[in-house]
């Protein structure tokens, strides 16, 4: 291959600029030519590129996001437009291209690996709800954020005497939720793989003001429910005061961490690797610390295992 394409689709997260920045600096080194799309599918749809070299990269390892921005793009989820976009490539002399994004955006990458084009993704989602790898690009950092915003939280929750609802990210996994709730010491996760009952945690939470104890960190995985209405429903039932904090798009970024600046790099290393020695249609992933590669018709088929580990674990500390 003599040129090849990278892109960063769907949701941010801390790591992708260093995946990027790896994924460059090993093609550079083999006189390979590498084109940026800004802003995902919808960049290449719109042929919006830029020239990637060791200069462009220099100075994003450390920055949250990705310097190539992100966007959503309804022309690439037709046919047609799936077909314009390999097109695209093809005319701009792109041989292969390298997806780095959650699951719409390896579901892309997928479709584009049928039509012919050759194509290798990197699981990049805070959610770490993507199968075949044991953590996604983003994750450890945004649970870092969560463990300051929480413990920041822990301190005004004692000062008042208050209990906090703190809602985090996940969609349908709860894993962020299980993970911050044990690494804070807080005395609930909701998540959304197990069944919860407010009454009887309300029952719970009243014992421990009566016994003293009159402050309380609830997490909640956006999936388990809506924070305003479990705060509201939890306020009248206890003996102190409730309130509700949403997190947000703070979890998604800041300065990576060692852990997703290094799994970036080795995912930026491995996949280009994969794609210059002809691999096509697979993710790379980490297993029991090895990087790994996974055929994405798997992926897309697949369904991330439960983090029953954790959840027990949640259960034992009576979280």
């Amino acid at each position: 291959m003599k040129k090849i394409g990278i892109l960063t689709s769907g949701g941010d997260c801390s790591g992708m600029n260093a995946a990027i920045r790896a994924a460059v600096r090993i093609a550079l080194r083999s006189n390979i030519e590498v084109i940026g799309f800004r802003k995902g599918y919808h960049g290449l749809m719109r042929g919006d590129a830029i020239l990637l070299d060791n200069r462009s990269v220099s100075g994003i390892l450390h920055r949250g996001g990705t310097f190539l921005q992100s966007a959503r793009s309804r022309e690439f989820m037709t046919p047609d437009g799936q077909q314009e976009a390999v097109d695209r490539l093809r005319e701009m002399g792109i041989e292969g291209l390298l997806v780095i994004g959650g699951d719409g955006s390896l579901t892309g990458a997928l479709v584009l690996h049928r039509l012919g084009f050759p194509v290798v993704g990197i699981p990049a989602s805070i959610d770490n709800d993507i199968p075949y790898t044991d953590m996604a690009l983003g994750v450890d950092t945004a649970l870092n954020n969560i463990l300051y915003a929480v413990d920041c939280i822990k301190d005004t929750a004692s000062s008042h005497a208050r209990a906090f609802v703190i809602e985090v990210m996940g969609r349908n996994s709860g894993y962020l939720a299980s993970i911050s709730a044990i690494a804070t010491g807080a005395e609930y996760a909701l998540v959304p793989e197990q069944p919860y009952s407010l009454p009887d945690i309300c029952q719970q939470l009243r014992r421990r003001f009566e016994e003293g104890r009159d402050n309380a960190i609830i997490i909640l995985a956006e999936g388990a429910g809506n924070g305003r209405e479990i705060g509201d429903a939890i306020k009248d039932a206890i003996g102190f005061e409730v309130r509700v904090t949403v997190l947000g798009h703070y979890q998604r970024g800041g300065a990576p961490t060692v852990f997703d600046r290094l799994l970036a790099s080795r995912f930026g290393k491995k996949s280009m690797e994969l794609l210059m020695a002809g691999v096509s249609g697979v993710m790379v992933g980490l297993s029991n610390n090895s990087i790994v590669s996974t055929p994405l018709e798997e992926v897309i088929a697949g369904e991330k295992l439960p983090h029953d580990e954790m959840l027990r674990m949640a259960e034992v500390l009576g979280i």
